[in-house]
């Protein structure tokens, strides 16, 4: 396997060495008899493989500030809506169910981080407001978290970077596939 194809292993000791090779997913495919595109299929899990790693690696990042992944995307979707929003919008914004956002606020509100209130709007709801301390956690993280993102992809050129957010949408789109029924 030449570099720059799509089966080249990565650098020794890297995780995308590790990960299936353009070979393997050709010989699942023969032994389960399917005419799937291999290259197709090696996208996928290894985008699958590489979306693991990246949550992982996110959650141990956002422990540094005392927050996880999904702790620090309602703060920040808070700070992107004005400081405040409803339940139901929080959960749609960042694609989790109101379960899951009563939980993330949950906390947040027992470090401070964020309060409910009232709805001026609708006196029956109540919206999650962040506070100023939750404010300056933001605040405090940003300059070294937005290094970190840039370093993540520091090896990707502009150009390329335009290239994979184009692909990367069209992946997204794609990701109904695996939930239809």
């Amino acid at each position: 396997m030449s570099k720059g194809t799509p089966d080249a292993p990565g650098t020794p000791g890297t995780p995308e060495e590790e990960s299936p090779t353009l070979d393997q997913a050709r010989r699942q495919l023969r032994h389960y008899g399917l005419d799937a595109d291999p290259q197709a299929v090696l996208v996928a899990v290894r985008l699958m493989s590489a979306g693991a790693r990246l949550g992982q690696a996110a959650e141990t990042h956002f422990a540094r500030y005392g927050l996880s992944t999904g702790r620090y995307r309602l703060l920040a979707d808070l700070e992107d809506s004005g400081g405040e929003k409803s339940p139901s919008r929080l959960a749609a914004g960042l694609g989790v169910s109101r379960a899951t956002v009563t939980g993330l606020v949950d906390a947040l509100e027992r470090d401070g981080l964020v309060v409910r209130r009232p709805s001026t709007e609708d006196g029956r709801g109540a919206v999650v407001v962040l506070t100023a301390r939750g404010a300056q956690r933001l605040r405090d993280l940003a300059p070294d978290h937005f290094d970190r993102l840039q370093a993540m992809v520091g090896e990707l050129t502009r150009e390329e970077r335009a290239v994979f957010l184009d692909l990367l949408a069209r992946i997204t789109r794609g990701i109904g596939a695996l939930t239809e029924p």
